[in-house]
């Protein structure tokens, strides 16, 4: 594994889903799958977080906590979308209330498919958010452009 510059602070937000993401993403916080050996921290302040982890599809409810949670992470960020739901509303997206993915709102850079996504595709988003987010970094240390969308 790469080494990691700074313990990245993931932030998780559960946009509109049935909860089957979240709940994959919480075994990602437990021992069995443990994906704090990576270094990423939970945090619940948005201002603290480098990583914005979200699950759900976006809706007309939500839109506006999402882009202002989006607005109070410090610049460099990385937005990881996980589910199909969040990637482009899923099932839901069909409904009246369901605007789409994630990226109708705000940019994405990761995206994890899967209904429910599983604790082991949730675990590589994170790592390879990690690794853009070290990258952001350092093209922003020489004044490069910073790459977005990784599948």
């Amino acid at each position: 594994m790469m080494k990691i510059s700074k313990s990245p602070w993931l932030l998780h937000y559960d946009g509109s889903s049935c909860n089957g993401c979240d709940i994959e993403v919480l075994a990602c916080l437990t021992p069995v799958y443990d994906i704090e050996r990576f270094g990423v921290v939970n945090t619940g302040n948005p201002k603290h977080a480098d990583i914005f982890l979200i699950t759900g599809g976006i809706n007309h409810q939500n839109e506006l906590v999402v882009k202002q949670i989006y607005s109070q992470m410090p610049e460099i960020k990385v937005v990881v979308a996980v589910g199909i739901c969040a990637c482009d509303g899923g099932i839901f997206k069909e409904c009246y209330n369901i605007l789409g993915g994630v990226d109708k709102v705000i940019p994405v850079d990761i995206y994890v498919p899967g209904c429910a996504a599983r604790p082991e595709a949730i675990i590589d988003g994170v790592v390879k958010a990690v690794a853009l987010l070290d990258r952001k970094r350092e093209l922003k240390k020489s004044g490069a452009e910073a790459p977005h969308k990784e599948a």
